[in-house]
């Protein structure tokens, strides 16, 4: 029997179909779960993942800012979130950049999106009085300043944002353009030239996480902070620096946490780590579907804070930031 052998094209396309390089969102669900995990979070019930009290009215507010992201998904309609022209996709597709790149200019509808999500806030600004002053500055704000705090968002450039309103401007661009890839076909969307990068909008990972079930099972994915596409990445691999010889995993062991749990299933201490990198000396958290079903990257990075002060005290620091919590050292 004549046995042909394949080439490396033919083996990079075997491997494609074997692995889902890439799993786009589903909008109007992601939302609803992450709001449900960011209370659940919020509430202190998830073990791996300890939560505090000075923390838990701010996941509160960012559960409601969710609510909201999800509200406007529903509601608004579908040509709000249209795609580009199939030729500019095309175009991008052949010199692997982005389809929906958070650079350059943005579709115009995204403040009408904006506009119709700081709505959505007003119940629950109703007797908060600094929740209702975020909303009027907010509102406040003419197109060359609102575009010019997305600009800085987008850049993740925190000197350049009021530290208060980033979150909100964020939650408007992450439905534009979570809303925008769902519509993607995932298997024409090819890696970047980085694999550090969203291969869907360029834009930085929050977290990365190990998937369970189907093809994806045991694989490590990066997931988008904006567009929330999820990209595969190797595992014991840097998600900044792609250098694999320095890395380790720092995790908050819980206090009663039993020896003859580990390595199995549901172990607290496996929920959610922290994957440093000594050669460039930076970390990105990494949560793990096989010790806790519902984990959401994006709500138990926010609710991870302890994590990222003890990798910090050690001298690592974040390789990007949640979209959802913003510093201003000015």
């Amino acid at each position: 029997m004549v046995q042909r052998l394949l080439q490396p094209g033919e083996i990079e396309a075997l491997d494609h179909n074997a692995i889902p390089r890439l799993l786009l969102p589903h909008p109007r669900s992601l939302f609803i779960a992450r709001a449900a995990r960011l209370r659940q979070l919020a509430k202190n019930e998830i073990k791996g993942i300890p939560v505090g009290e000075t923390l838990r009215g701010y996941l509160l507010l960012m559960a409601a800012l969710v609510d909201a992201q999800a509200a406007v998904a529903q509601s608004f309609p579908s040509d709000a979130f249209a795609l580009p022209d199939a030729a500019d996709i095309t175009v991008s597709l052949e010199h692997n950049m982005p389809p929906l790149p958070v650079s350059g200019a943005r579709p115009p509808s995204w403040r009408s999106v904006f506009s119709a999500l700081l709505d959505q806030l007003d119940t629950l600004a109703e007797g908060q009085s600094q929740i209702a002053s975020v909303l009027a500055e907010l509102r406040a704000l003419d197109s060359a300043e609102l575009e010019g705090c997305a600009d800085a968002v987008l850049s993740e450039l925190t000197d350049s944002v009021n530290p208060l309103h980033a979150p909100f401007v964020a939650a408007a661009l992450q439905i534009m353009w979570t809303m925008r890839a769902g519509q993607l076909d995932a298997q024409r969307v090819a890696p970047l030239v980085t694999n550090t990068l969203c291969p869907v909008c360029g834009a930085h990972p929050v977290a990365s996480v190990i998937r369970i079930g189907g093809q994806s099972q045991g694989y490590r994915y990066l997931q988008c902070s904006c567009c929330a596409s999820e990209w595969h990445m190797v595992r014991v691999k840097c998600s900044c620096c792609e250098h694999t010889a320095h890395i380790a995993y720092q995790s908050i062991e819980p206090a009663d946490d039993a020896p003859e749990i580990a390595n199995k299933a549901n172990d607290p201490s496996k929920v959610a780590r922290a994957e440093t990198c000594d050669d460039c000396r930076t970390y990105r958290k990494i949560f793990n579907q096989e010790h806790d079903y519902n984990v959401e990257p994006l709500a138990d990075d926010l609710a991870s804070l302890a994590l990222d002060l003890l990798v910090g005290e050690a001298g690592y620091a974040r390789a990007s930031g949640n979209p959802l919590l913003w510093f201003n050292a000015a």
